[in-house]
């Protein structure tokens, strides 16, 4: 059976690539593409709603998905914790299921979750993310979340070491680890966490050379939500990597672009068109 989708945002960068991907992928066919101009009522004949847009908007389209009974997957930034808690209430009144994933590069959740893994034998941890200039959040939604699953892997053992944090240049602090960002030309996406123990220095590194390593992912999260169930926040849940801050709490989500100040939550920033 074909499923039919809507792509929501789907004149931007990260909707333009997904759009090409469902049309490619047997199984799947697009039925709708909404952009800013285009009502919410647009999507209503689709079976799986796919909402790339801005961190505004990407509440209202969900929302509006999942009142209608649609399953959703959600590639948007904005969505905290508390949002998904809301979310999760809403889900479990209807038929719907949603899959949000704050990264879809499969190489960027694997270094994730060995960072995850090599925090439990480190207590001084800190995080270099890179974006092209144009990201307009920071830190980077991974980064957030990577600290976040590193703090979640050591549990019991308390923050990690932070010196000078009363200083500006030392970056911000979440969940006690440090994350500095860069914004800068010729960047796609770059992130570096780095482990001080005595004597030695790890670096687990990632490096996003084009969009295209999207793409393996997309298709993952593109066959899991078409039959989910509930709310299920990453790839690496659909991967199965056994993340303990997955597993106890999914409080990763998309950095909130909008936000004033910091707030611990994560994912990726796929910037496109925001629908009304």
């Amino acid at each position: 059976m074909t499923t039919r989708v809507a792509v929501v945002g789907a004149t931007g960068k990260m909707g333009t690539l997904i759009r090409e991907l469902v049309e490619q992928t047997d199984g799947f066919e697009v039925v709708a593409t909404l952009d800013s101009s285009s009502p919410l009522t647009d999507m209503d004949d689709a079976d799986l709603v796919v909402d790339v847009t801005s961190p505004a908007v990407s509440p209202q389209v969900v929302q509006h998905a999942v009142e209608r009974g649609l399953k959703v997957l959600v590639g948007s930034s904005g969505w905290s914790s508390s949002r998904i808690t809301s979310l999760e209430a809403q889900v479990a009144q209807s038929t719907s299921g949603v899959v949000i994933v704050p990264n879809f590069s499969l190489g960027s959740v694997l270094a994730t979750a060995f960072a995850a893994m090599a925090g439990r034998f480190y207590d001084s941890i800190e995080i270099i993310e890179a974006h092209r200039s144009s990201k307009v959040d920071s830190p980077s939604g991974t980064a957030v979340r990577t600290a976040e699953l590193i703090q979640a892997a050591r549990a019991g053992q308390g923050p990690v070491e932070a010196p000078h944090t009363d200083q500006r240049a030392r970056g911000q602090q979440v969940s006690s680890i440090t994350i500095h960002s860069l914004r800068m030309r010729g960047v796609v996406a770059k992130q570096d966490v780095v482990f001080g123990g005595t004597g030695e220095l790890l670096t687990i590194s990632h490096d996003t050379l084009d969009p295209s390593a999207y793409e393996r992912g997309i298709v993952i999260a593109l066959e899991a939500a078409r039959s989910a169930v509930g709310v299920t926040v990453g790839l690496d849940r659909l991967l199965d990597l056994d993340l303990s801050a997955s597993r106890s709490a999914d409080a990763a989500a998309p950095v909130d672009d909008t936000a004033p100040g910091p707030e611990n939550t994560s994912g990726q920033a796929a910037q496109a068109a925001t629908p009304r």
